[in-house]
């Protein structure tokens, strides 16, 4: 099958030193509110998988070769189910999620920056593990090896074909001549994003800790909170109005931030996808707003406006926070909301879901279908920002709708045989597949995955990471064809 295994081997070893390092804030946090229960689990996990990617990387050091892209999927599949697995291990070491089923689920939740959940009452929790668990999302929402690819060169391994298969959070374009150097200029926008957050929300009055916790699900559009009823228990407008003018933000492509300072805010201006995904939030926060104002749900306007806003920018961005349980609120709203969860952010976001720009190109297809029986002669491109797209890109984008709206139904169907209701089935596999959170139904905003079985939590587990992956890195690997050396 023609894989460079000593390579694999040493990339992952990189990977298990980086989520090692990325416990001892959690650590820190354990040891400042004196918790021993939790510090030494996060202290020992810190030691063991340090050193074993230690070793990995050791023994693996002479024997590395030019990676392939075949390489590149095996590593980004085994790299972000090994990032999954090492962090549930404090959840079960300390007993705060102590079925590894459940600590598995948290933990791809928290990577794939899903913020589905198992808990139902996460502020009796330890503060170090509601650190823990928030900081997955701010790893996950750039993509765990965007960062080991900034560290490989001085490792003397070329990071271009992982770029290649290593397609959640922002993809790197060309930014800059070097991945390397790409990968730290994203990762520097990125961390810019936290700390202007986090400063923000602690002069609305957090403290730093919350103020940390809710920056890393919102830039990493996660979700997770240490408040049982989200954002809501801040019963602020500042704080609400702020969280969601960074999921905004950070449901927009990472590289036109990039761009646009070096050429201007222009080129953000002229992106197809940006005007329609600013179209589909604005439009669908007139819409809510119009109908709970009619429908007589708030008395309030100014209540109206920040909840409608806030929940269409979650759920379109697939952050999942919640100020409002909008399963009260009438059909037509929670069906937008539903049409929005298969949407989600624009390409090379840190949002989940199909993903505007491929919505958009289907839209154009409709128009050229339409365009054609009516002018059968005439040959119509599809374009995007003015430029014609290849075939095969067009393809790619189809097969990949087609995929998502096929693994929907597979996945309500396994989860059916829970005897759960319709909603619950299908909800809860649209919201893990596109990354969101919360659903409808049982797994509500105001519900969580405990009550489904383990096989259910498996199963939506990969597909958590799965969407993250973008469907096909995760099963190109399941192909007979990418075992076969002939290929």
């Amino acid at each position: 099958m023609n894989l460079s295994l000593s390579s694999i081997f040493r990339i992952i070893g990189i990977v298990l030193v980086v989520i090692s390092i990325a416990m001892l804030p959690s650590f820190l946090v354990s040891l400042i509110y004196d918790d021993s229960s939790v510090y030494m689990p996060f202290l020992l996990t810190f030691i063991i998988s340090g050193l074993a990617g230690l070793l990995l990387t050791k023994i693996c050091e002479k024997h590395t070769h030019q990676l392939k892209v075949r390489d590149g999927f095996l590593i980004v599949t085994l790299c972000w189910f090994i990032s999954a697995a090492l962090g549930a291990v404090p959840f079960v070491i300390t007993g705060s999620i102590p079925n590894p089923v459940d600590a598995f689920f948290e933990s791809c939740s928290g990577f794939s920056t899903t913020g589905a959940s198992i808990l139902s009452d996460v502020e009796s929790l330890p503060r170090g593990i509601l650190f823990w668990r928030s900081f997955t999302h701010w790893i996950g929402g750039m993509g765990i090896l965007i960062f080991a690819i900034a560290l490989m060169p001085s490792l003397g391994i070329s990071g271009q074909n992982i770029a290649v298969s290593e397609t959640p959070g922002p993809s790197l374009d060309k930014t800059s001549p070097k991945m390397s150097d790409t990968a730290k200029a994203l990762y520097t926008i990125y961390l810019l994003f936290t700390v202007v957050e986090t400063i923000m929300l602690m002069l609305g009055g957090m403290s730093l800790y919350d103020a940390l916790i809710h920056t890393f699900g919102t830039v990493g559009t996660g979700g997770f909170s240490s408040y049982n009823d989200s954002i809501g228990h801040f019963d602020s407008t500042y704080i609400r109005m702020t969280v969601t003018g960074f999921m905004v933000l950070c449901g927009i492509n990472f590289n036109l931030y990039f761009f646009s300072l070096k050429r201007g805010l222009r080129t953000v201006l002229e992106d197809s996808e940006i005007k329609l995904y600013l179209l589909f939030l604005a439009l669908s926060t007139f819409f809510i707003f119009t109908v709970l104002m009619v429908t007589g749900q708030y008395g309030s306007p100014g209540d109206a406006a920040s909840d409608s806003v806030f929940q269409t920018a979650s759920i379109l961005t697939t952050t999942g926070y919640a100020t409002a349980d909008y399963e009260t609120w009438p059909s037509i709203c929670q069906m937008v909301l539903l049409l929005l969860m298969f949407v989600g952010g624009c390409s090379s976001s840190t949002s989940g879901g199909i993903k505007v720009v491929r919505i958009l190109v289907l839209l154009k297809l409709i128009r050229r279908g339409i365009s054609t029986r009516l002018h059968p002669n005439v040959i119509e491109t599809v374009k995007l920002n003015g430029k014609n797209m290849s075939s095969d890109t067009v393809s790619a984008i189809v097969n990949h709708i087609f995929l998502y709206i096929v693994l929907v139904f597979f996945g309500a169907f396994i989860v059916s045989f829970e005897n759960i209701d319709l909603i619950t089935c299908f909800s809860s596999v649209i919201t893990c597949l596109g990354n969101i959170g919360p659903g409808f139904g049982a797994i509500g905003p105001a519900e969580n995955f405990s009550g489904m079985t383990e096989l259910s939590k498996g199963l939506l587990a990969i597909y958590m990471i799965a969407g993250r992956l973008e469907l096909y890195t995760l099963f190109i690997i399941l192909t007979p064809r990418f075992w076969n050396q002939d290929y």
